[in-house]
C-alpha cells in the first residue's frame, strides 16, 4: 500500500514537472501589448454603452414629457 502511494506520488510529480516545462510564458512586450489592447477595448465598449445610455435617456425623456 505504501509503495503504491510512493509510486503514484513520484509519477504525479514527474508528470507535473513535464507539463510545467511545456508552459510558454509571454515576454514583457507581449504582456504590454495585450494589456494595452484590453484597456483600449474596455474604454471603447464603455464609451459605446455610455453613448447608448445617453441616447436612450434623451429619447425616453422626450417620449415621457
Amino acid at each position: 500500500m505504501q509503495e503504491e502511494k510512493t509510486s503514484f506520488l513520484k509519477s504525479f510529480t514527474n508528470g507535473l514537472k513535464t507539463e510545467y516545462q511545456k508552459i510558454v510564458f509571454p515576454d514583457r512586450q507581449d504582456v504590454a501589448k495585450q494589456s494595452a489592447a484590453t484597456i483600449a477595448v474596455s474604454i471603447v465598449i464603455g464609451a459605446i454603452i455610455a453613448g447608448l445610455d445617453i441616447i436612450m435617456k434623451w429619447g425616453l425623456g422626450h417620449i415621457l414629457k
